[in-house]
């Protein structure tokens, strides 16, 4: 299966949880997005989508945010700790409320989240009618049980 993973603004090509996705048989597609270009963020990721048609998009954090704004083409769509309310316009919201599928949408967010406020996901879930799941010790989502989490909705994602 081949994953498009969208990292956060920390974070980079390579980490944890793409490395964890190759480590379990996945193909993960993992650009580097530039911090300081919400709209080139985008147009890498679409690109990608575009050209290489994943199975799955994973975005992560401030990737979450990106995978919201791009098309998936069908791909369903995994969001961890989206960060959705810092980097998404109002426009680019409205047009993820057009196009998301709730049944191939899950997000990830850990309760004791410090970076990305737990309720925002709670908020999307509500307003898109996104199942929302509580697992991870923090914003990182790099323990055994958000690992675990985020390969068990994947396979659930693109087995439905």
């Amino acid at each position: 299966m081949k994953v498009l993973f969208l990292h956060g603004l920390e974070s980079k090509p390579g980490g944890m949880k793409p490395s964890f996705l190759k480590k379990n048989g996945y193909e993960v597609l993992n650009p580097a997005l530039p911090r300081d270009c919400f709209s080139t963020s985008i147009k890498i990721a679409q690109d990608i989508v575009d050209l290489e048609s994943p199975d799955l998009v994973v975005g992560s954090s401030r990737g979450g945010a990106v995978a919201m704004s791009v098309s998936t083409r069908g791909a369903p769509l995994v969001l961890i700790a989206p960060a959705w309310q810092r980097f998404m316009s109002t426009k680019q919201m409205n047009e993820f409320k057009i196009r998301v599928d709730n049944k191939s949408t899950i997000i990830l967010h850990s309760n004791d989240d410090d970076v990305v406020e737990p309720l925002s996901s709670e908020e999307l879930s509500k307003m898109c009618g996104i199942k929302k799941i509580s697992v991870g010790k923090n914003h990182r989502m790099s323990d055994s049980d958000a690992l675990e989490a985020l390969l068990d909705v994947s396979k659930w994602l693109v087995s439905s």
